[in-house]
């Protein structure tokens, strides 16, 4: 009888604190949510808590419309997925290398890639634009647009990207090195002995190993890559490929074109316009719930 009752009394601790950490972390979200689909009666009526007496959808309509939001959406998209593509390769490769290859300065140059996570973006954010303020390799950037460098543009994310130091690339060959060292090297050793180059050995046989990997740092690129605004302002590339540069002019939007002066309708719009930009990330974590998770337990990130 008693460890029933301890046994009742433990499980009913653990759902209180999972209840009220679930409660902490979706209050904000819920809140935004009401508050997006409440009428004007709604937002200044004093009883209304969490249930719209008067919903509408008007707002996301607006928002929607001012936003492009469909074409933007489908632009960036296409521009975080052919980055998330590329590095998920590049850091692939980089960490298998480091993984199963001996080298001179192997270290020092693993030593650079923890560098890469652990120092901040923002120190390097003054030689990053200069860098590409002026970027204009053999004269052929002033050849192709009259003028040296490629601000405003998507180019010096993807080539940053490429060359392995794009958005988090540290964290993500940390991952792959972690991953592959994990792997046994019999796997290897075995295509070896039937003849498998080295690159056939990586490309058929340990990345499709490593696919629990590849599902974690595609994901974590992709709403890491989503959600950039840093590299987005620090490049100027245009809010018609960064969809998320577009919430932060949206209340300006609205008060030039719609004549929406009251701040608290503004903020009704901006929150709306948040998740709706929120949506997709939404909808590709609950379909990849389940490998995400996976891949985190397998990956090296966690125990």
């Amino acid at each position: 009888m008693l460890n029933s009752v301890k046994k009742f009394l433990v499980t009913l601790l653990r759902v209180l604190i999972l209840v009220g950490v679930g409660y902490t972390i979706l209050a904000p979200v819920i809140g935004m949510a009401v508050n997006s689909i409440a009428s004007t009666e709604d937002l200044y009526n004093p009883m209304m808590f969490l249930f719209p007496k008067y919903p509408t959808w008007e707002k996301y309509a607006l928002v929607i419309k001012r936003m492009g939001y469909f074409a933007t959406m489908a632009r960036d998209l296409l521009y975080t997925v052919s980055l998330t593509a590329i590095q998920v390769f590049v850091c692939s490769m980089v960490g298998y290398g480091f993984a199963r290859f001996n080298f001179k300065f192997k270290g020092l140059l693993f030593a650079g890639v923890v560098l890469m996570i652990t120092i901040p973006a923002h120190t390097i954010m003054l030689p990053l634009y200069m860098t590409f303020k002026s970027f204009d390799p053999f004269g052929i950037v002033t050849a192709l647009k009259g003028t040296p460098g490629v601000m405003g543009t998507v180019v010096p994310m993807f080539l940053m990207t490429i060359l392995g130091c794009g958005v988090r690339s540290g964290l993500y060959i940390y991952i792959f090195n972690q991953f592959f060292r994990g792997l046994p090297k019999e796997i290897e050793e075995a295509a070896f002995v039937d003849g498998a180059g080295v690159w056939y050995t990586y490309f058929r046989i340990m990345l499709v190993n490593a696919m629990p990997a590849v599902i974690t740092v595609a994901v974590f690129s992709l709403v890491w890559q989503f959600n950039d605004t840093f590299y987005a302002k620090l490049f100027l590339i245009s809010e018609n490929v960064v969809i998320s540069k577009k919430i932060s002019s949206l209340a300006g939007v609205l008060s030039n074109q719609d004549k929406i002066l009251n701040v608290s309708i503004q903020q009704q719009h901006v929150n709306a316009g948040i998740l709706l930009v929120v949506l997709p990330i939404l909808i590709l974590y609950l379909i990849l719930q389940k490998r995400f998770i996976e891949g985190v337990e397998r990956s090296g990130i966690v125990g």
